[in-house]
């Protein structure tokens, strides 16, 4: 049995819930969080939602649901062998996308833009919305009353936000902090200049692992590109030659996976390497102190953390920006934009909805509560409305 260390998060020892829980005679805390995030609504809309390449386009591509699948698996396996608490890791990892939009980012930078006058949009604090308020699924609460550990994890997976010194915002949050931030049930004090868990941190680099192998993957497969065009890409590089060297003759497909298995087990062991280092030099003795530190403990190593930046740069130019991923991105901007204008000038939400948007007559309120149920929609949902609401169906082509 893998005993946890001394800096892991306690099973049973969490800061607590919002609201006081039945006692579970077979799970622990962070058990019983994973198994409220995936049994959520939200969890299931996942499948519906782009990662990177849109739904329609074919039913191998990831999805948001796929890709929180693969981060989960990572996330466990780095916990794991730093004996940290895999369940926690888990639970950080399956929550993360819960508050992105239809159709991945397109969605969120619209979104972002149209409720400027009302504090923005931020993908992480509506993870939080989600699992904290709109998620209603229990008789005596709202939300799905995780863990305060689990929503800090939530909330910060990414690192700090403010910092630790000055108490000024970090150079990211130049513009000012995410709207909401302080105002999540269940998440008093959220230690804004301080790093989330180690499980936390090993969820938000499993998220790096999985989506600079898988968006090759994808790409490849989408033939936006060939496995020689990373031949020379930092990181990828050297293990495409490897792969063509020794497998010259095997199907494509089987090159691809080839590469995108050894690039995700490079970069897990670099993680474990370089993070057993840290928490060596750091030696913290609770989960508690391991988050005062000025750097993350569980991370890449220099070395390979600048060949990971080389290989996103490659994947911006070339995957995230080709006009064959551009084209449909403009055009789901276009449908999230409309939909948000439309329900916001005509309020003709479904029922539900429509209750929370008359029960208080400020625009502010009234703008989130369209922003939540717009960023709730999965990639076919806004499609069908649209096209009941303007007998219009994108291309995508």
């Amino acid at each position: 049995m893998n005993t946890l260390a001394p800096y892991a998060s306690p099973g049973n020892a969490s800061r607590g819930r919002l609201h006081e829980p039945s006692p579970s005679p077979t799970r622990s805390e962070f058990q019983r969080d994973r198994d409220r995030i995936i049994h959520s609504t939200a969890f299931r809309r996942l499948q519906h939602k782009t990662q990177v390449f849109l739904h329609h386009e074919g039913h191998h591509y990831r999805t948001r649901l796929t890709h929180t699948l693969e981060v989960s698996q990572i996330a466990r396996s780095i916990a794991r062998a730093l004996r940290l608490n895999e369940d926690l890791a888990e639970a950080v990892a399956l929550a993360h996308d819960l508050g992105h939009t239809p159709f991945g980012h397109a969605g969120e930078r619209v979104l972002n833009e149209k409720m400027a006058a009302w504090g923005g949009f931020d993908h992480n604090v509506q993870a939080l919305r989600v699992v904290t308020l709109l998620e209603n699924r229990y008789a005596e609460h709202d939300g799905l009353n995780l863990t305060w550990d689990t929503l800090e994890g939530i909330l910060k997976h990414n690192g700090p936000f403010i910092d630790a010194e000055t108490r000024a915002p970090l150079p990211h949050y130049a513009d000012g902090l995410p709207w909401g931030i302080g105002e999540i049930p269940g998440l008093d004090d959220p230690m804004l200049a301080q790093y989330a868990s180690l499980e936390a941190q090993a969820a938000a680099v499993a998220d790096d692992i999985a989506y600079n192998s898988h968006d090759i993957d994808d790409a490849a497969r989408a033939g936006l590109l060939e496995i020689a065009d990373l031949a020379e890409v930092p990181l990828a590089g050297p293990i495409v030659r490897e792969v063509l060297a020794q497998y010259p003759a095997v199907e494509r497909s089987r090159q691809i996976h080839e590469v995108q298995r050894r690039l995700i087990t490079l970069m897990v062991v670099d993680v474990i390497e370089e993070s057993r280092r840290r928490l060596e030099a750091l030696a913290p003795q609770s989960s508690m102190m391991a988050r005062f530190t000025d750097r993350p403990s569980v991370s890449f190593s220099e070395a390979v953390e600048a060949e990971v930046q080389g290989l996103k740069s490659f994947l911006f130019a070339h995957v995230y920006r080709h006009e064959a991923v551009m084209r449909p991105v403009r055009e789901s901007q276009a449908v999230v934009a409309r939909l948000f204008d439309h329900f916001l000038a005509e309020g003709d939400l479904p029922d539900g909805w429509r209750d929370k948007l008359l029960a208080r007559p400020e625009p502010a309120w009234r703008a989130r509560v369209v922003c939540d149920f717009v960023a709730g929609m999965t990639d076919p949902y806004a499609l069908d409305l649209h096209a009941r609401l303007f007998d219009a169906r994108p291309e995508f082509r």
